[in-house]
């Protein structure tokens, strides 16, 4: 049977060495997912976060820097991460690894050293990332689709399930309904934002008042947030 690639997420802004990579990590065996700027590669990794095995991470990138990427993407997972940058500075290096990175190399590199470093991440995960999520009392296997609150497994829908994971994804967001169905249901769906406000009821219901994660926006949509004090240590 033919192994499952792993699969490397490119976030570089230079085009020419954004295809370099491409091809040689193509050519070494690798699938390939490119993003060319910190918004696109948030939305393309909270897109495809279950079949991402390692990231290699611009330090310097349009929109978004790429530091504050690392530290979005490390509230949700500890998949492994190599900021490449031309920052050589040892406080950016610092910066770069007490926000999370696993590693640090500097451009310009040689790109065998590069996939030896990527290996011997990638050796230490046999079996593929981590992906379980931690939000306040909420804890998400998405590998296995389960949902634990409090230590108490929740029994959700598919569609409570997809919703809870998009409101998680864009933690701290306003949402508006149209967003919510858009990104949840399709842009082809035929029924009306009414139908998100049905399953956020339930979704609330389940998880209980005593976790009022999901707010109302009156007129506007809702916001997902976790007060301080509910965060998991």
């Amino acid at each position: 049977m033919e192994s499952i690639k792993k699969q490397i997420f490119v976030v570089e802004d230079d085009e020419k060495l954004r295809r370099t990579l491409e091809a040689f990590l193509t050519a070494s065996g690798y699938g390939v997912l490119t993003a060319s700027d910190g918004e696109e590669a948030l939305n393309l990794y909270f897109s495809n976060n279950q079949r991402i095995d390692l990231i290699l991470l611009d330090g310097m990138l349009p929109k978004i820097d790429g530091f504050d990427v690392l530290k979005r993407i490390r509230e949700y997972s500890d998949v492994p991460i190599i900021m490449l940058t031309a920052r050589e500075a040892e406080e950016d290096q610092l910066e770069g690894l007490e926000s999370g990175a696993d590693n640090y190399i500097t451009k310009p590199f040689l790109l065998r050293v590069l996939k030896a470093h990527m290996e011997a991440l990638l050796r230490r995960r046999p079996n593929g990332t981590d992906q379980t999520l931690r939000r306040g009392a909420l804890k998400i296997e998405p590998d296995a689709h389960r949902v634990w609150l409090n230590g108490s497994l929740l029994t959700l829908t598919p569609k409570e399930y997809d919703l809870l994971i998009y409101f998680i994804q864009h933690e701290n967001m306003v949402l508006s309904r149209e967003m919510i169905l858009d990104a949840v249901w399709g842009f082809d769906y035929e029924g009306g934002s009414r139908t998100v406000d049905t399953v956020v009821k339930q979704l609330r219901k389940k998880m209980t008042d005593a976790y009022p994660y999901i707010q109302s926006l009156y007129g506007v949509g809702y916001q997902f947030e976790v007060n301080e004090h509910d965060e998991t240590p």
